[in-house]
């Protein structure tokens, strides 16, 4: 295929690898849920029974979370994860965050954006979640949340 070519070829739909967890409109948003007895927050969404040990609760309201938080820990990937986690082909390391939401105050793991190594995170530095491409095949764009440095 020429560059032309390529360039002007419909785009694949861009569908949720994970249905459910996350949202993209009005902005990018992981969705969970908070116990509306003890206020707890959970992710990925709770719906049978709160899994704070001092509450018997049993409802939940959905929630979309922070777009942001506070880099906690991170690690590097370099290995292929075994299925059902699909990755691209041919496999490329990646890196891994661990990002403590701003407001809910709860961790949730991540992969970093392409572009960012290992050297280039502090803990302590300020994030942003972002929705990304996880892979592709002939059809769709399957995608992620992952998160990226926020810069001020």
């Amino acid at each position: 295929m020429s560059e032309v070519q390529a360039k002007y070829q419909p785009s694949k739909p861009k569908v949720p690898a994970i249905e459910g967890w996350f949202r993209t409109e009005p902005e990018p948003h992981l969705v969970g849920s908070q116990c509306t007895k003890c206020r707890s927050y959970f992710f990925p969404r709770e719906t049978f029974f709160c899994k704070n040990p001092a509450c018997d609760g049993t409802e939940f309201a959905e929630v979309a979370f922070s777009r942001s938080g506070t880099l906690w820990s991170f690690t590097n990937g370099c290995y292929q994860p075994p299925a059902p986690y699909v990755s691209p082909d041919p496999f490329e390391p990646y890196v891994l965050a661990a990002v403590e939401l701003a407001k809910e105050k709860i961790v949730i793991l991540g992969q970093v954006v392409r572009g960012i190594a290992i050297a280039d995170l502090k803990v302590g530095m300020p994030m942003e979640l972002v929705i990304d491409t996880l892979y592709e095949d002939d059809a769709h764009e399957y995608t992620v949340w992952k998160w990226r440095p926020r810069h001020a």
